[in-house]
């Protein structure tokens, strides 16, 4: 494969930092939306969403391309182990650990990606991606920007020949959710880290808050679910809790009801419409879509992206104007974009569950609301 070397100007950046001091406008979306870029990104969510249907999470999968990747992973989650959150009870925001959390991920960074075999003049790019996967650290956030990241980072090994698309079933069962296997030489069980479990740790650890107060769905993690109850089943918490272990969609479900009080029809009402879709498959279909639309067809999110050499911006240069710490960024509602504080729902929930043992006793229910 030939590619290019990559100069100081092509490594990684945001289309606000390109160009300092650009206003951008629905023109440099549809620009994006219209590019090779963008199909190129689309093409690899397609080919990961086909290579896991009628695959459970425990499916066996081969590991040796694959096995350098979820080595960084637990490299990541240990340096998150290593940095503990300081005491700041007294917030329900970003704890400033994160911060101490993130240099040290970009400190190990170029090494890690030497492990993995990435050329040394490629590094800067995919590491650009790498270390913004893992949450904002000015704004101490994260969401759906800092989870296309990630996939634009494996999209990158590919580009790069570090894995193809016979890793494509591993990279979603494995790397992106995870990987849990048995040592029978002294029964001892080990468990890979995986992207999805670090961000928990991260999140719940650090109260990361979400990136907007209107932030968009995670990535299209939907599998079909053949012989298996509709889509209604999300609201039966025994089906959830049986086929949590073996779908992706049904374990995230477990997890959302595991940190929200009430029913998903009040805190997560989008899932409560999703669940009267008649067939997974239309559910499948569905999620992807809304992923283009909420995730790589919204400005507030995309004018964030990182462009690079193997993922360039080759749209309409965006008109020079306006200036500020927020220069150059759309908010086409109050709280999008950047800035705007808003608490983790982990810190929530921590405060509610503290709450509760104070007023626990005979007599004493719980109120169904967030």
């Amino acid at each position: 494969m030939t590619r290019n070397r990559l100069t100081a100007d092509q490594q990684p950046r945001c289309l606000s930092r390109r160009q300092p001091n650009i206003s951008y406008l629905p023109a440099q979306l549809e620009d994006f939306q219209g590019s090779q870029t963008y199909a190129n990104i689309v093409t690899f969510i397609e080919q990961l969403n086909e290579s896991v249907i009628n695959v459970k999470l425990a499916d066996h999968v081969e590991l040796i391309r694959i096995n350098s990747i979820l080595n960084v992973l637990d490299r990541i989650e240990s340096i998150a182990a290593q940095t503990p959150p300081v005491d700041n009870k007294a917030s329900r925001f970003g704890n400033p650990a994160f911060r101490t959390f993130y240099d040290e991920v970009e400190k190990q960074a170029s090494a890690l990606h030497a492990e993995l075999g990435v050329p040394e003049d490629a590094t800067p790019e995919l590491q650009a991606y790498f270390v913004n996967s893992w949450g904002n650290r000015e704004r101490m956030d994260y969401g759906s920007g800092m989870e296309l990241n990630f996939l634009c980072w494996l999209y990158c090994l590919k580009h790069l020949g570090l894995v193809d698309e016979r890793d494509s079933k591993p990279l979603v069962i494995r790397v992106f959710w995870r990987l849990v296997y048995t040592v029978y030489v002294n029964v001892l069980t080990l468990t890979h880290s995986r992207y999805i479990q670090v961000m928990r740790v991260l999140q719940s650890t650090y109260w990361l808050e979400p990136a907007g107060s209107h932030e968009s769905s995670a990535g299209p993690t939907t599998k079909r679910v053949p012989g298996h109850p509709s889509p209604k089943a999300i609201h039966v918490p025994e089906i959830v809790d049986e086929l949590a272990n073996d779908y992706m969609y049904f374990a995230c479900i477990k997890f959302i009801n595991s940190i929200k009080t009430a029913s998903l029809r009040w805190h997560s009402p989008m899932l409560d419409d999703i669940s009267a879709v008649k067939t997974w498959d239309k559910v499948n279909v569905g999620m992807v879509k809304m992923y283009k639309a909420e995730v790589l067809g919204k400005l507030p999110v995309i004018q964030h992206f990182l462009f690079g050499s193997i993922l360039p911006y080759t749209g309409r240069p965006a008109p020079s104007e306006a200036s500020g710490p927020h220069r150059g960024h759309i908010h086409e509602r109050w709280g999008d974009c950047c800035g705007i504080p808003v608490p983790s729902v982990f810190a929530v929930a921590q405060e509610e569950r503290a709450q509760t043992r104070v007023i626990e006793g005979p007599g004493i229910r719980p109120v169904p609301f967030d």
